[in-house]
């Protein structure tokens, strides 16, 4: 199983690499840190649908990708073929 990683940045500019849990056309939750000290979050559109936006430890964070992209994103990931497991 994949694990799919997305970058946000932060209100200072900085670029951050963060899991996804789960993803949606309406919110995408996602992971900063490991173990302990890992920290949840959701992402939801603006009101322009052009990108995402949550808030980390008090800290705005944006995903540069609108929902349209994000929608065809995850139809394209239903519709790849599973592949069989040979016994």
């Amino acid at each position: 199983m994949d694990i799919e990683k997305i970058k946000v940045k932060t209100e200072n500019d900085q670029t951050l690499e963060v899991v996804v849990t789960s993803k949606k056309a309406d919110a995408i939750w996602i992971v900063l840190g490991e173990g302990l000290h890992n920290v949840k979050c959701k992402l939801t559109p603006t009101r322009n649908n052009l990108a995402y936006v949550g808030s980390l430890m008090g800290r705005e964070i944006l995903y540069h990708r609108s929902v349209k992209e994000v929608s065809a994103d995850i139809a394209r990931h239903n519709r790849e073929p599973i592949m069989p497991v040979k016994r």
